[in-house]
């Protein structure tokens, strides 16, 4: 039984719908074919294309796919890196009338096999020899899988193609039957399936989400409706376009027509920001942890007149910020003093990104009020979205003009949010998958019924109709004693106050108290060695320094100062090694996997309680 329900700002419209995300590539490219629509780094510099250039390739590589058999609702897989050819693979299917099963391309080869085995994939885009042999190594699995296409290799002249050989197959295909694509494009309804994305399980194998033409069509036309973004604005993309956050910026892009900037590179983001200098970009949390975590790190080495001008700036910035969110008088002068910090601090910091950001959007996990308030009194404002890959990534979003900062805001136009008896989050609107591919039980566990989905997270809404998150329904965990801890809010503080931390994992299930597992962030550990004068160590031996060891423990002690008695931490270790996509411990959206940590790390666990 629902609490209460809340929808999007009263002023917001849900913007025009396309028929299909090909229907949406064809009118964009039809109403801008001049304007610029991708850049991304080639050989020696970057290369920018219009809408027309990027239209007239993909509908090549579409008329490849029909050569080879493709057709409607027929899968094909992208086994790739976030890249150009990413979105060039990925627009072709569309265009052929298929659907894309995405691929993360760190997966194992036996989760790689079942992933494309279940979804019956055909064909599959893969970025380079080592996909491809991945792909060789389990080809016995995978029987419906007819060829491979590889951006960047030689092909085999038997089931591996190369990317320019698919192009010439599609203009072949093109001379002798002109208008296929088309054809095959305008043949595609609303609820036909554009995307099939496994979700990474903690336990088991993942789930393939269904998400149809109509699910990417609504995000688009909901971000439209928001009134945020515009045809002017400049997208830096790093995200995994094989998660469906990416994937929704793709729809975004299609319906407002704006520049994107490509490169999934993470080690370039910094060099790219300043090079690109884009209005927008978007990430997960541990991005903008480790930016402000970097600044304040460097602030603290500097010492002296300028670390104390930098705490007086951040003092300053947020007194102001808070008084334009609550309203309420900031205190006299605060106004005057702010120009004065944007001016020595501030402005400085905009300037390493680029200097052009009119919005920062954080998703895919919770972020600290702490650090987007910072953020946002250095001038940078940051968004924090919310959704989750069965409701097509963008679900609600705090707005410019209705910051609360710790909430995720409003529903997206079009969308409703409930809140079950429970506590549990619902909701119901135009982004909500079709189900899980193949798994017609744990699809109706999930849809209590009157079109709601069942999110798994527990939340609230305040008067002014804005969600807030307080925590994963499957995540709370009952010491033995009987009391409730919600660990993801915990581990989410204490990255905040540690600045050298990677992850924390809060572990208490059925123990007599709350232990803790920490990783630490490689290259911030290096930096606050070398401030303390630590030296010769790698970073493994640093793990372990009683240095490092006690100013963790120092972090764990300010943490415990705000927690319940039953939550406070009383034993942590320290890990030899970071948690990482690679092996297993995090999803590709940076999030934890809780129970492959756990796993991963019982002996060491087990240790804390013996």
């Amino acid at each position: 039984m629902a609490q209460k329900i809340t929808e999007a700002l009263p002023h917001e419209v849900l913007g025009p719908q396309a028929q299909s995300v090909a229907h949406m590539l064809v009118e964009r490219v039809a109403e801008t074919p001049h304007a610029d629509a991708f850049t991304f780094p080639a050989a020696t510099a970057w290369e920018t294309v219009n809408w027309q250039e990027f239209g007239d390739r993909v509908s090549v590589l579409a008329a490849g796919l029909l050569a080879l058999g493709v057709s409607a609702e027929n899968r094909v897989g992208i086994l790739c890196n976030t890249r150009y050819e990413w979105i060039l693979a990925d627009m072709a299917v569309m265009r052929s009338g298929g659907a894309t099963t995405t691929v993360y391309p760190t997966t194992l080869a036996e989760d790689v096999a079942y992933i494309l085995a279940d979804s019956d994939t055909q064909v599959v885009f893969a970025e380079n020899a080592e996909q491809v042999d991945k792909l060789g190594s389990v080809r016995d699995q995978m029987p419906s899988l007819r060829a491979v296409i590889v951006i960047d290799g030689e092909g085999d002249g038997d089931w591996v193609l190369t990317l320019g050989e698919l192009e010439d197959r599609g203009r072949a295909h093109l001379k002798e039957h002109p208008g296929s694509v088309d054809e095959a494009t305008h043949a595609i309804q609303p609820d036909h399936v554009a995307t099939l994305i496994y979700t990474s399980g903690t336990t088991g194998r993942p789930k393939g989400v269904e998400l149809l033409h109509r699910n990417w069509t609504y995000e688009g036309a909901a971000i439209q409706g928001m009134g945020i973004l515009s045809d002017r604005d400049v997208q830096y993309l790093w995200l995994p376009l094989s998660h469906s956050f990416g994937k929704m910026l793709l729809s975004a892009q299609l319906q407002l027509g704006f520049l994107t900037a490509v490169d999934g590179r993470i080690d370039r983001i910094v060099d790219n920001l300043a090079l690109v200098r884009p209005t927008f970009m978007a990430g997960a949390p541990r991005i903008y942890e480790k930016v402000y975590a970097r600044i304040n790190q460097m602030q603290e080495a500097e010492g002296g007149v300028k670390k104390r001008i930098f705490d007086w700036a951040v003092g300053v910035g947020r007194r102001h910020i808070r008084g334009q969110v609550t309203g309420e008088p900031a205190g006299l002068g605060v106004g005057t003093q702010y120009k004065i910090a944007d001016r020595l601090v501030f402005s400085k910091i905009r300037a390493r990104l680029g200097g052009r950001i009119r919005y920062l959007v954080s998703g895919s996990a919770a972020l600290s009020g702490e650090v987007q308030e910072w953020f946002n009194a250095a001038g940078l404002t940051l968004l924090e979205g919310y959704g989750l890959t069965e409701t097509s990534a963008a679900t609600s979003m705090t707005r410019p003009t209705s910051l609360a900062f710790g909430t995720i805001g409003h529903p997206l136009p079009g969308t409703e949010i409930s809140i079950a008896s429970d506590g549990e989050i619902l909701v119901r609107g135009g982004g909500v998958m079709r189900g899980y591919h193949n798994k017609p039980e744990q699809t109706a566990e999930v849809f209590p019924g009157d079109g709601w989905f069942a999110t798994g997270d527990i939340g609230e809404i305040d008067e002014a109709g804005r969600v807030k998150i307080t925590d994963r329904k499957k995540d709370l965990i009952k010491t033995s004693g009987g009391k409730y801890i919600a660990p993801s809010l915990i581990e989410t503080q204490f990255k905040v106050l540690c600045p050298i931390a990677s992850q924390m994992l809060v572990h208490a299930n059925n123990r007599n108290f709350a232990s803790a597992l920490v990783a630490l962030d490689p290259e911030a550990l290096a930096d606050w060695a070398a401030m303390k004068d630590i030296t010769g160590k790698e970073y493994p031996e640093l793990t372990q320094d009683p240095a490092v060891r006690a100013f963790v423990q120092e972090c764990i002690d300010q943490l415990n100062e705000g927690l319940n008695r039953w939550e406070t931490i009383k034993k942590f270790t320290i890990l030899g090694e970071d948690m990482t996509v690679e092996d297993g411990t995090l999803t590709p959206s940076m999030k934890l996997k809780r129970r492959a940590v756990e796993d991963r790390y019982q002996e060491l666990l087990d240790g804390m309680y013996s």
